[in-house]
């Protein structure tokens, strides 16, 4: 049961997307448990949008979070957060866990774009993303990790993205940084001494047709093209406001 326990905060959230059949998108299910509260917001254009918003601190140490959200054929949706995600160290030794699932049908289009993690001093999360998706679905993922706010050391994170694409995998990958990572996380083959890491995952139908070369898109970032109708842009930078520049500017390129 989702609540409060001796180990933790227990958390779900669930969003359904659906095409109403009049050229735009409803939600049937929208529901939020514990600090994960999703509210929906004015949208401009067909698709839904909406926002998450943290109803208490954390993740702290030892709390379990789960946000999900499965988009059914032909719906169009936009998710975000009201603010950062601050990870912190709680009451117990045990790492906070947050989980990311999504679920993109044939058809539909998902714009995932969360504002940053920040892994403070003393905290310990795992975060997993899993992105399931049709072979005609559409994606837009962004994540964002800062290590450490202003003046302090980072605390520990890993972070785990894997995306599929009509039942193949197309990227697995883990990173793990801060205290007690694995050696090297720091050096110049992982974050070069920078503190702030992102990943923006874009999947199209037209990348099959026609594929997107890999690039260096200015310092700190490159564009690489996964084994299906995907790109992967990676990038590290000084601080949080140069890495939203640098992936900011990868998606324009993309659109």
């Amino acid at each position: 049961m989702d609540g409060v326990t001796v180990t933790g905060v227990r958390g779900h959230a669930r969003i359904v997307a659906r095409a109403d059949g009049r050229g735009g998108t409803a939600l049937p299910v929208l529901d939020g448990e514990g600090p994960l509260a999703p509210r929906r917001t004015r949208s401009t254009g067909p698709g839904a949008k909406v926002m998450v918003v943290g109803a208490m601190s954390g993740p702290l140490g030892g709390d379990r979070f789960t946000l999900s959200a499965r988009l059914e054929e032909g719906a169009r949706l936009h998710v975000g957060s009201a603010a950062a995600t601050l990870a912190l160290p709680g009451q117990t030794k045990d790492a906070a866990r947050y989980d990311v699932r999504l679920d993109v049908a044939d058809g539909a289009e998902l714009h995932w774009l969360p504002e940053q993690l920040i892994a403070a001093e003393g905290s310990d999360l795992y975060v997993t993303t899993r992105a399931e998706l049709a072979a005609g679905a559409r994606l837009v993922l962004r994540e964002e990790q800062v290590l450490g706010r202003t003046g302090e050391q980072p605390g520990r994170l890993t972070s785990r993205l894997t995306v599929r694409i009509a039942g193949r995998t197309v990227l697995d990958q883990e990173l793990s940084c801060g205290p007690g990572a694995p050696g090297g996380w720091d050096g110049p083959a992982v974050l070069a001494g920078y503190r702030a890491v992102g990943q923006l995952v874009v999947v199209r139908p037209r990348f099959a047709r026609s594929p997107v070369p890999a690039q260096v898109l200015g310092e700190g970032a490159a564009l690489v093209p996964l084994a299906g109708p995907a790109v992967l842009v990676s990038a590290v930078a000084p601080d949080a406001l140069r890495l939203r520049r640098l992936l900011d500017e990868a998606s324009a390129r993309l659109d």
